[in-house]
């Protein structure tokens, strides 16, 4: 269950890479951690750095996949972002974005690209 679980992740991961290249953004990194956080991309467009997670589902019974990013997780994010821009000594702007995807039995999904979907309070 955990593999499938892990490939789904990584499906959507691919996903969200694509669509987020597709629509001009650069890619900086993938799956970079910094203590107990982990940022799925990080994104650079229009001198913002974007912290992206991304949120694959195969189902919406127990909400929509963008619901999953809880308090705690944009806490451990803005933590990562803080010791990101301290690393590449960034000086622009920082956005939160959330990529949700919701696969169909079929196979096929939606995807959905939130800008700005948070910004952790201090």
């Amino acid at each position: 269950m955990a593999a499938l679980h892990h490939e789904l992740g990584r499906r959507g991961e691919a996903l969200a890479k694509a669509h987020l290249e597709a629509a001009g953004y650069e890619i900086l990194d993938q799956n970079w951690t910094f203590g107990k956080a982990e940022v799925d991309i990080i994104a650079y467009k229009h001198q913002t750095i974007i912290f992206t997670e991304v949120k694959t589902r195969t189902g919406n019974g127990f909400g929509e996949p963008e619901d999953f990013v809880d308090e705690r997780k944009q806490r451990l994010l803005d933590a990562a972002a803080n010791e990101y821009i301290y690393l590449m000594n960034h000086q622009g702007e920082v956005r939160f974005d959330i990529v949700a995807i919701l696969f169909k039995p079929s196979g096929a999904y939606t995807l959905k690209h939130i800008e700005d979907a948070f910004w952790p309070s201090a």
